[in-house]
This record gives C-alpha cells, structure tokens and sequence, in this order.
C-alpha cells in the first residue's frame, strides 16, 4: 500500500509531497526494500513499532532481518522535507520462503493542507535558533498534527504542504507557486497533475494564511496595502476551498486557524467561511489551534504544540462522527 501522493517513474516511486508511505503485509523471517535517490529521512517501522531511522541512506537494497518467522506488517515513512528535488522508493520484496500478504485500505480517509506547520519543520528540536541543516535533520512529518489526527483514527493520509507557502502570498513574498498554484500537480515541477481515483478522503483540514500575513509588504509586491492583501487572501481561499469542494465531493472541510498578530488570519478566515456558507456551502467548521508556544526551530510548532491541534481536532471528530464515510452510511 502507498499513502501520499507518488508517481510512477520507471522502477522506483517518485514523490516530493511529505508525509508519504509505504506498507507491505508478509509472512518471514526478512524483507527488503529499495531506496532511491534522493536525500531524505526514512522511519522503518515492523508491526507498528519503529526499528530504524535512516539519514540520507545511500540508493540500493536494504534488508531487515531478525525476525521471528511469521506474519508481519512492514511500513517505511518518509518523513523529511523535498522542495530541491523529490525522493524515490524501489519497494519491498522477499526471500525464496517468504510469502506476500494483502494490506486492506483503511475505512477512513483524511487529508492536510498546509505550511510548514503541517509540513512538522524543525519540530524534533526544541530549540528556536537553528542552523539550515539542523533545521533539515529536525524537520520530522510523523510528529506534526496531520500524522498525530490520523493514528488516533487508524486513517489513510495525505499530507499536501510546503513550507513557506501560502493563499496568494509566499513568506517573504517569495516568487514561488503558492499552494493552491502547486497543489493540482504530483511533483512541485507543475509538469504532472495528480489524478488520483482512488484517493477519495471524508475530511479536508486546512492550515494556511501564516505565511501570507507573517511577513510585511516590500516594495514591489503586487498589494499597495495590507487591507488590499487581505481582500486578495479572501477571494483567493474561497476559490481554493471551491476546487477542493469539486475534488472531493461531499468531505468535511475544516479550515484551522492558527495564532498571528491581531488575530489577523482568524478574522480572514472567518470571513472566507461566511462566505462559502452564504454561497450554500454546509460541510465546513473552522478551528482555532488556540495559543501556541513555537519553540521549535525558526519559532514553528514545537512537539507539544502539534499534540495541542491534534486534540483541538480530535475533540471535534469525536463530537461528529458522521463526518467519517461509515457514520453517513
């Protein structure tokens, strides 16, 4: 099973999303699996237990052994960061006795969209002044709130982020795709859109507007004022949440709000939702995360922070189940 969006290129799985991973079910004493290229930090995990972290491992065959002969459950994580260039996995395969199981898709299905904040940058560090590589080795997906929502529900996930990204303006006003710009497309080239039949999630979370507001205007930026900004944020987040309506069918949207200067994103946001709702839009809430420490590098979420928006989100799924496909049925 492969969660996360991959494209199929030649013999290996490409991907430049975070969040991917790869499950395989098996009966054994051993697997293997290929690496590609691609600098990036594995998590293995065996029957849900974490055995191995691997930094930058080289491209070839790797082998997990030891174990007692018998059925298991195999999942690998990828869970750094790839905006210079994507991340390739070969797969699993066996030894001569050992024989392939079926790994059934989980009934529940969500999906994050975000920031660094859903991206988990630099939050195994507990540290806000840190270097770029640090920043690299630190950046952890499987400790962001995404991951941490969806454990708690035994869900499939996509994790569909990019640090620094926002609505209609990247921090810094940096000349880069937004996210709603790159969000259509597999890889962050824009050459491939991501067509996925199968991928059909019950909830939709949404994280962005940090990076849109946290910066203040240069010259040259296309807004001659913040207000004009925050007109052009609206607009833009209603068209967004609109194509992800048209994606998705009848998910649950939930648009979070996390902390900013004079509540400046919980006010946009608000403001966005009234107006999907006026426009008949009614499977759609919005959450504040509440006061954040970022304590983590570059002053982002720090571990307890992600375990705070993972319950804020949490204590709503509890309160709706009928937000999952099997309570509407």
């Amino acid at each position: 099973g492969v969660g996360g969006r991959v494209f199929p290129r030649e013999v290996a799985l490409t991907s430049q999303w975070p969040g991917v991973y790869f499950e395989a079910a098996f009966t054994g004493g051993a697997v293997f699996f290929r690496v590609g290229a691609g600098d990036q930090i594995l998590h293995l995990l065996i029957d849900g237990e974490r055995i191995d972290v691997m930094r930058r491992p080289g491209a070839g065959l790797y082998r997990i052994t030891g174990l007692k002969h018998g059925a298991h459950r195999v999942r690998i994580e990828v869970v750094s960061e790839h905006q210079a260039g994507p991340a390739r996995f070969g797969g699993f395969a066996l030894d001569a006795d050992g024989v392939a199981g079926t790994t059934p898709r989980r009934a529940r299905r969500i999906e994050f969209i975000g920031d660094s904040h859903t991206v988990g940058y630099g939050a195994a560090l507990d540290r806000r002044e840190c270097t770029a590589e640090e920043v690299w080795a630190s950046t952890d997906n499987s400790l962001a709130f995404g991951p941490l929502t969806a454990r708690r529900y035994d869900a499939d996930y996509q994790i569909n982020a990019i640090s620094g990204r926002g609505v209609v303006r990247n921090y810094g006003g940096a000349a880069l795709p937004t996210l709603p710009e790159a969000y259509p497309f597999v890889l962050f080239d824009g050459a491939t859109r991501y067509e996925a039949s199968d991928w059909s999630p019950d909830v939709v979370v949404v994280d962005l507007g940090t990076n849109d507001f946290s910066t203040p205007l240069a010259p040259g930026e296309r807004w001659a004022s913040r207000e004009a900004l925050r007109v052009d944020f609206g607009a833009g987040y209603v068209r967004f949440v609109e194509t992800l309506r048209d994606r998705h069918g009848d998910a649950f949207l939930i648009l979070l709000t996390p902390p900013s200067a004079e509540d400046e994103i919980a006010v946009s946001v608000g403001r966005v939702a009234e107006r999907l709702k006026a426009a008949g839009e009614d499977r759609l809430a919005v959450l504040a995360t509440g006061a954040l420490a970022f304590t983590a590098c570059d002053w982002h979420p720090s571990r307890r922070d992600h375990e705070q928006i993972a319950g804020v989100l949490a204590a709503f799924l509890d309160a709706h189940p009928e937000v999952w496909s099997e309570g509407r049925s």
